[in-house]
């Protein structure tokens, strides 16, 4: 099972850059490019709710679930 996170897509799409969206959101930038690459192992709802307020956006754009099969992870 693998969680992709999409976030640089929706940042993109929103013609924002992630210094901006840390500011609107209160999250420092470092912690904001983890999200953005995909190097957390978690994230708060309350981070995903400012994350979504601030780009307008559903949570299902910015998460995307792969299965094993469709990611190549051999159990």
């Amino acid at each position: 099972m693998a969680i992709i996170l999409r976030l640089d897509r929706v940042l993109a799409d929103r013609k924002m850059q992630l210094n901006e969206l840390a500011d609107r959101v209160g999250i420092s930038i470092v912690n904001l490019s983890n999200i953005k690459t995909g190097k957390i192992k978690a994230i708060r709802f309350s981070t995903l709710d400012a994350i979504c307020k601030e780009l307008n956006c559903q949570p299902g754009e910015i998460l995307e679930y792969k299965s094993d099969k469709e990611t190549g992870v051999d159990l």
